[in-house]
Formats: C-alpha cells, sequence, structure tokens
C-alpha cells in the first residue's frame, strides 16, 4: 500500500531534502566510544552515574557540527557547566521533581545564549540535578572535568588526525584580519 502510493518516492525526497548528510569519520566513532566506555567504567568503580545522554550529544555536535557555535569551546564548557549550576539551584531552592526540571531547563534556555554560552546539552544538563539528584558538586566534579576533555582531545585530534575535522575554530578568522591589511 506505502509503494502503490508513491510513499518510497516521498520517503526518498524527504531524506534528500530534510535528511542529515553528515558521516562521522571512523576516528571519530572509536573517540566518542573510547570516552563513553571511559565514563562507564568510572561509574562502575562506584563513582556515581557519570554516562548520561548529554555527554553523548556534546560529543557528537564537537565532532559532526565543529564550525557551529554551540561547538565551540567556550559554548561547550562554559553552556554544560552553568546549565548544571542552574539546575543544582533550582534543585537545592525548590526541591527536586519534574517540575523543577521543567523550570531549570527553561531557565538555563532564557540564561545561557545571553551570556553566548549556548549548547543544547547544557539546557538538557539543566534537567539532570533536578531529576537524578547527583548531589551538589557534579558541576564541578564531572560536568567540567569532562567538558575539558572533550575539548582539550578533540583539538588535539583535529591536528594529528588527517581526517579529523578542524577543531575549534580560530579566535581570530583570517578572512577578516587579511581584509583588514589589505585596507
Amino acid at each position: 500500500m506505502f509503494a502503490r502510493r508513491g510513499g518510497f518516492a516521498l520517503l526518498g525526497a524527504i531524506t534528500r531534502r530534510w535528511g542529515a548528510p553528515h558521516r562521522p569519520p571512523l576516528p571519530g566513532i572509536v573517540w566518542i566510544g573510547g570516552l563513553l566506555s571511559a565514563l562507564a567504567w568510572l561509574g562502575g568503580r562506584h563513582l556515581g552515574l557519570l554516562l548520561i545522554p548529554p555527554f553523548a550529544a556534546t560529543m557528537t555536535i564537537v565532532l559532526c557540527l565543529p564550525d557551529a557555535a554551540v561547538a565551540q569551546p567556550f559554548a561547550v564548557i562554559a553552556g554544560s557547566t552553568l546549565g548544571t549550576l542552574i539546575g543544582t539551584a533550582a534543585a537545592a531552592g525548590l526541591g527536586p521533581g519534574p517540575q523543577t526540571a521543567a523550570l531549570a531547563a527553561v531557565a538555563a534556555l532564557a540564561v545561557l545564549p545571553r551570556l553566548r554560552a549556548y549548547h543544547p546539552p547544557g539546557v538538557a544538563l539543566a534537567l539532570y540535578p533536578a531529576l537524578l539528584h547527583p548531589g551538589p558538586w557534579f558541576a564541578a566534579a564531572v560536568v567540567l572535568p569532562f567538558t575539558l576533555a572533550v575539548v582539550a582531545s578533540a583539538s588535539l585530534l583535529s591536528r594529528w588526525v588527517a581526517s579529523w575535522p578542524a577543531y575549534p575554530l580560530p579566535l581570530r578568522p583570517r578572512q577578516r584580519c587579511i581584509a583588514r591589511i589589505a585596507r
């Protein structure tokens, strides 16, 4: 029935027009797998739940969208850490629960862009303290070291692995500097 009504043609048009064409390089897949495995191992050593979905999303954004503002070091580190702190403060002030988590996510969505630290997983991380109670030091003890490791390792790999995308963007775009010199 689906095929007779042109369903496959429609599906093909949808995936060509709206589908994500990006295919991460194999070293990037290994990098994500390695860091997630390390988090699972550390969490299994009774250090708490460290393998959380926003961390996988952060690594995917850094690998697949390295030119995007949300993938740059400040957004990744500050956005994730501040989003978690917003959730921690909300849970401390209002008590844990789904309503607090929703309020924390909305607050992170309002605050992070104004600080130029918008990182979508940072908004998701605002939910975490209100839902899973990781403790008051989760942002400093887990999120900050993780994001520093992601940014540092992605930066190093972009220099060492030929198929790795350039990361991070330079602080001063070369084109603007050349345009200023030419004037």
